[in-house]
């Protein structure tokens, strides 16, 4: 059945856009965990899971068994060569401990018991010491998947890595669910998905030709910042240079918190009532965090930065189905000392002026940052991190991703967890279905994390998990 599935696919370049070359060796992924309700001895069968995999590959995205390089015009593609495809790795693991070992649960005043998955606890004590990232370096897989099942548990863990140069947040949580949806149906050889993924990345090229450049305050604030100084880089090596970067390691100090649904609207209520959650919930981080910088540098950084990443999908007229990236970021250079006496309501204002106003004009603009000046993205990455003269709050919003849909037949997920990922200072929200909350899994140093548990002002709200 699995060569049935592949002998389907064909020989082609699939050429990448510019935002995806920009991603190049970073990953996307994510730990889904499923409870087994019924004690089906079949649930989550290893077989089913990749025969589903190989039918989506095949029927919809033979980009993940492609490899990059560079095309005849210099731009960066994915060859898909179907006597070479880049196979994925799959593998199932068993813990000889059970599930339960690695959670950690709360009990919340409307009698909600809700369970978390400690991630640093699982490394460090179910003899999985890490699970291997998605890369295209020495021709590994681009294509990560485990079955982790454990010693007398219902709870079984899929663990997924992709390479980020494929999809973004929202393609990856699509293909989660085409996934899903593949497998459900593979009974059916007829069966096509409901929604298709749109593939051709000329859809972009085509509606940002249509487009004019604005430049976001944020990419000026970087050049003053000395990245007009940086070495020039020839547009037509902009594809090579990138697609040659190394992977970019994994960020291994993540903690967990957990705001219930009622704690966030209080928060939002304190703030500003005007507002959204997620920019109250920004600046409370913005603030608390900046007071936990100082207190470990025993300095005051020159510059708060708050980074949203935006989904253009909601903004052009390209089709939600695309499943390439179409993620921007917008940043908020906030002056730290305006940051420490300023009050909530201002710090949250202050980044919706900086992050809210986004829009295609926007997105052209950081296309031709990529192509044409580099050295912008170089300066951003210096700049975007925890340090004596910086302080940071990258805040991914996840919350609304049809992540609770991902559905193999048995059910769908019970928790919501990741692996670790990239970058210092990031920061992911996950929605959680137990008790209507969220679940905040941040990448902060943990001599910080040390100072920022101690914050009153954090504690009114947010519950710390690990």
């Amino acid at each position: 059945m699995l060569n049935t599935h592949l002998s389907s696919i064909k020989a082609q370049d699939i050429e990448l856009g510019t935002i995806d070359i920009a991603t190049f060796g970073a990953n996307v992924d994510g730990m889904i965990i499923y409870k087994n309700m019924t004690g089906d001895a079949e649930f989550m069968s290893i077989n089913c899971i990749i025969n589903g995999l190989y039918k989506v590959i095949a029927d919809y995205y033979p980009i993940v068994m492609g490899r990059p390089s560079i095309g005849k015009n210099g731009k960066g593609v994915i060859v898909v060569d179907p006597d070479n495809l880049c196979m994925p790795d799959i593998a199932e693991l068993s813990v000889e401990l059970p599930a339960e070992h690695f959670f950690e649960t709360r009990n919340y005043k409307n009698g909600d018991m809700v369970k978390f998955f400690n991630l640093r606890k699982f490394f460090r004590e179910s003899g999985i010491s890490a699970l291997p990232e998605a890369t295209f370096s020495h021709d590994h897989s681009a294509a990560i998947v485990r079955l982790i099942r454990f010693k007398d548990s219902p709870y079984v863990v899929l663990y997924v890595s992709l390479p980020h140069v494929i999809f973004d947040g929202t393609a990856i949580a699509a293909f989660l669910n085409n996934w899903a949806e593949c497998t459900r149906n593979l009974n059916n050889p007829e069966y096509k998905l409901k929604y298709p993924p749109v593939n051709d990345r000329k859809v972009v090229r085509d509606y940002f030709d249509t487009v004019t450049a604005i430049e976001p305050p944020h990419t000026k604030h970087f050049k003053d910042l000395g990245a007009e100084s940086l070495v020039k880089v020839p547009s037509s090596v902009i594809a090579a240079l990138l697609l040659a970067a190394p992977d970019i390691p994994v960020f291994e100090e993540q903690h967990l918190l957990h705001f219930t649904a009622e704690k966030l609207e209080q928060l939002r209520q304190d703030v500003d009532k005007a507002q959204t959650t997620n920019l109250a919930l920004a600046a409370l981080l913005t603030k608390t965090i900046l007071q936990a910088n100082i207190q470990m540098f025993n300095s005051m950084p020159t510059w708060s930065y708050v980074m949203f990443p935006y989904d253009c999908r909601h903004r052009t007229e390209v089709p939600m189905t695309y499943s390439g990236n179409l993620s921007f970021s917008a940043v908020a250079p906030l002056e730290s000392q305006t940051v420490l006496d300023g009050s909530y309501k201002e710090i949250a204002q202050a980044i919706k002026e900086h992050c809210s106003k986004v829009s295609s004009e926007y997105a052209k603009s950081l296309i031709y940052t990529v192509e044409n000046e580099i050295g912008v993205l170089f300066q951003a990455g210096i700049s975007l991190c925890n340090s004596p003269d910086t302080s940071y709050v990258g805040l991914t919003n996840l919350r609304y991703m049809p992540l609770y849909s991902i559905d193999f037949g048995y059910g769908g997920p019970e928790i919501l967890s990741n692996g670790y990922f990239i970058r210092e200072g990031m920061q992911r929200i996950y929605s959680n279905k137990q008790d209507g909350g969220i679940d905040l899994f941040m990448n902060v140093k943990d001599d910080l994390f040390e100072y920022l548990k101690k914050s009153d002002e954090l504690l009114k709200y947010a519950d710390i998990i690990f």
